[in-house]
């Protein structure tokens, strides 16, 4: 009896040291019908592209701009999609979509990464898989200047009308510490702040780096000071890929590393900025 179940035993064991022994892979058949194994990174490599999934609505991460002429998604989250493509040695390829799609594209193999100034919250963790944090912001709460004496913390914004990004944390937020909000969640950012300024809205919930731009280039809106209480997860902004894809995720990281030296990433956001019109 025991030696039955030593067996079981170890042929469990011997079927998930296999299993992890390709993570990171898929599989395929090649010509004399034998099965092998490719992983992601070699997969990227042999199609010469990396596919990147963004929401190019959120300055200065990612955005539209007209480049010699030409409508271009610009923003430090693309310079560091570019790292990793040099990396890799491959093509860079953009796929524009709205933001609560973006996860759908990895599990749907439509795209090989997102990055889109993404939260890797416990729930999103459940779908993908994330790299190390790259960038940190806050959320800020946007208002009317004409509001701003009016709407100084969270309290103050009980039972108003806030606008979110759909899919977004800040819509989390939105419903979890403004007593009894009322969330109109839309698809883009733009519309998130036209709403605000058009009274649609009594507030918007945005991140730090977009909201800070926003307010410079809007005489009509200021920062409120109320203040959120964040966990991690919703101040830190990763890399999202399919589950899996270990090795993937390994090149990402170290690109990240070398691109937290001597501030690089820092610099990359000040020029994204600067950039935006």
């Amino acid at each position: 009896m025991k030696k039955g179940i030593l067996k079981t035993v170890l042929a469990t064991a011997l079927v998930g040291i296999m299993a992890f022994s390709v993570v990171g892979c898929t599989k395929k058949n090649d010509s004399t019908g034998a099965t092998t194994t490719t992983s992601v990174v070699d997969k990227i490599k042999k199609s010469g592209k990396l596919v990147l999934a963004t929401s190019a609505d959120y300055p200065p991460y990612e955005f539209h701009k007209s480049v010699d002429g030409k409508d271009t998604i610009v923003g430090f989250d693309i310079e560091i999609a570019k790292s990793i493509a040099k990396k890799l040695g491959v093509q860079l390829e953009i796929s524009d979509m709205k933001f609560d799609g973006l996860i759908a594209a990895l599990k749907t193999n439509k795209a090989d990464l997102v990055i889109a100034g993404m939260n890797p919250t416990d729930e999103r963790k459940q779908s993908v898989d994330f790299s190390n944090i790259y960038y940190t912001a806050t959320q800020y709460v946007v208002v009317r200047a004409e509001d701003k004496a009016k709407y100084t913390s969270l309290e103050s914004l009980a039972g108003k009308a806030i606008g979110v990004q759909k899919g977004s944390v800040q819509e989390g937020l939105g419903k979890d510490q403004i007593k009894d909000s009322k969330l109109q969640s839309v698809g883009k950012i733009p519309d998130v702040i036209l709403n605000l300024k058009n009274k649609k809205v009594d507030a918007a919930i945005v991140e730090g780096p977009v909201a800070k731009l926003y307010v410079e280039k809007n005489s009509d809106l200021a920062i409120s000071d109320a203040k959120f209480d964040l966990n991690p997860s919703e101040q830190g902004s990763a890399i999202a890929v399919a589950k899996g894809s270990d090795d993937l995720l390994k090149l990402i990281n170290e690109t990240l590393d070398e691109l937290k030296k001597d501030n690089k990433i820092d610099q990359l956001v000040i020029d994204a900025s600067n950039s935006v019109e």
